[in-house]
């Protein structure tokens, strides 16, 4: 092999490793996005319960007075 087929190869395989790191670097740049939007779609989430799960928070707190008053012997 001749020197200059050494010097195209060598250069086409720095090229080509150039590449793949580019591509590899904007694959983990939008992985780390997409776990930046879920991490922040759980924690919006979370902010107030559905209203059932409210529904239902009132509905036990309300029973819980009833037999709050029932135990201080208050006729509600």
């Amino acid at each position: 092999m001749d020197l200059l087929t050494i010097g195209v190869l060598s250069g086409s395989v720095i090229a080509g490793l150039g590449c793949a790191s580019v591509a590899g670097l904007k694959a983990w740049n939008g992985w780390l996005e997409l776990k930046k939007m879920e991490l922040t779609q759980v924690a919006g989430e979370r902010g107030l319960p559905p209203a059932g799960g409210r529904i239902e928070m009132a509905d036990l707190k309300e029973r819980v007075r009833k037999l709050e008053a029932i135990a201080a012997g208050i006729d509600i």
